[in-house]
């Protein structure tokens, strides 16, 4: 039997606190529940969780505030955002204050299954990176790129166009890739909203967001008929797209510097 993992799900509505469990046990995982932030901080004092699962819309400590208190307690257990109020400032600042992903109410079984998996998946390579310091677990993106999360990353280029692809850190979460969808040339793109759709071996599909707005003059042809170089070379012959984004000044600044993960 594989070994379970511990989730915390933190929700002021127990309908969705017993949606995710459901989901969660279905993946064989254990789980516990709290309505409100500070019951989370103590709850987290006493158990070793292996991911978190919270709203951000909630009473007294909000979602920010939560990912705000965790970082300066020095706890480093990955966090999901789900809410209802799902906004692109909200997918955008939750990803930006710490969280490792965000998924927008409603949500269906598939989508927190994967969300999930990538989740327990992303505890698992940290936890492997401090306690294998020489070994190169993780290939981070160029640190002259930006990134969305951990999760998606853009490469702006001297004519203005930007290429977009997905870290290696989000490619090491997933099983074996099996195919790709991805959009078509001269379709919009919006930030943190589905870019492309991954669907692998397990049978999982997982969305990658994309890293700003704009309009694709440019697929990536041969990951059609080789998904595997998304894999093999995520930052240069892997990227997905080439695009004009449409408020680069503005959506920039909530990037993340990937000159960062080298501090």
């Amino acid at each position: 039997m594989s070994e379970q993992k511990n989730i915390l799900i933190i929700d002021d509505e127990q309908v969705v606190i017993d949606s995710i469990s459901k989901i969660a046990m279905m993946g064989d995982y254990t789980y516990d529940s709290v309505t409100d932030a500070n019951a989370a901080l103590a709850k987290i004092s006493g158990n070793d969780f292996d991911l978190i699962i919270c709203d951000i819309m909630l009473p007294g400590l909000d979602g920010f505030q939560f990912l705000a208190e965790i970082e300066s307690r020095g706890i480093d257990t990955p966090v999901i955002m789900t809410t209802g109020f799902s906004t692109i400032e909200n997918a955008v600042k939750s990803l930006y204050s710490g969280a490792i992903e965000f998924i927008p109410k409603p949500f269906t079984v598939d989508e927190m299954t994967s969300v999930i998996h990538r989740g327990i998946k992303y505890n698992k390579l940290v936890h492997m990176k401090k306690f294998k310091r020489d070994a190169v677990l993780i290939v981070p993106c160029p640190a002259k790129y930006l990134r969305l999360g951990y999760s998606a990353w853009m490469n702006q280029d001297t004519d203005g166009t930007v290429l977009v692809g997905a870290t290696d850190f989000f490619l090491k979460t997933l099983e074996q890739i099996k195919n790709i969808e991805m959009y078509q040339v001269n379709e919009v793109l919006t930030q943190a909203t589905t870019a492309v759709k991954i669907e692998t071996e397990d049978g999982l599909i997982h969305q990658l967001y994309s890293v700003i707005s704009g309009t694709i003059i440019e697929i990536n042809e041969r990951l059609k008929d080789e998904p595997e170089l998304l894999e093999k070379d995520p930052y240069f012959e892997g990227w997905i797209y080439r695009i004009i984004p449409t408020e680069p000044a503005y959506e920039m600044k909530l990037l993340i510097p990937c000159s960062s993960d080298r501090t």
